[in-house]
């Protein structure tokens, strides 16, 4: 029987990107289900009282210029130190929310990983997200409505609840059953139990 990986993401975490990447690999080799939980990462910080590595200069630097690089080559992945990182993703991960269980679900996540991680785009900006998510296809005007819905809004909140409910204190954040993996670093982990 196949195995669900529940992840847990906010579209701002490089490693929650470079996860991403990795778990769509994992899907194809071993006909595993994925289940995304969109959640704000900054809202698992405040809750859980941790900080972004980033925060510390030299770890933070570490992490972008060496730490992570090695990762996107170890999986065959392409990174870019994004120039406008961090970036406020409240509306893209709300866009998320929004389109979950949709058919453009898919192509929202990948288009938004894509576009800040491989591109380097401004996706703070609502003008650049519009511009993006046409360019892939996606209906822009009625995602980027979506973001203001209330119900969206709430559903973002109780996904980060339920998250730290369960421990989460941190994006990427994976189970598989009972077994939870922080950090895209623990791939391998999973990838035994798999």
């Amino acid at each position: 029987m196949a195995q669900t990986i529940e992840f847990y993401f906010d579209f701002g975490s490089p490693t929650a990107y470079l996860a991403h990447k990795r778990l769509q690999q994992l899907k194809v080799q071993y006909a595993c289900s994925l289940d995304y939980k969109p959640v704000l990462l900054g809202g698992l910080f405040k809750a859980s009282g941790n900080t972004s590595p980033v925060t510390v200069p030299a770890k933070g630097r570490y992490m972008m210029t060496q730490d992570l690089p090695r990762f996107a080559a170890l999986y065959e992945v392409p990174l870019t130190v994004n120039p406008h990182f961090p970036i406020n993703t409240l509306n893209l991960m709300r866009g998320a929310v929004s389109t979950q269980g949709r058919e453009d679900f898919d192509s929202y996540v990948e288009t938004v990983f894509n576009a800040i991680w491989v591109n380097g785009d401004n996706m703070g900006d609502p003008d650049v997200v519009a511009n993006v998510l046409k360019n892939a296809g996606l209906d822009a005007t009625k995602i980027m409505a979506s973001t203001q819905e209330a119900e969206v809004k709430s559903k973002l909140i109780s996904n980060t609840e339920a998250a730290v409910a369960r421990g989460c204190f941190g994006a990427p954040t994976m189970f598989v059953g009972d077994n939870m993996f922080f950090g895209q670093d623990r791939m391998q982990f999973i990838e035994m139990l798999l």
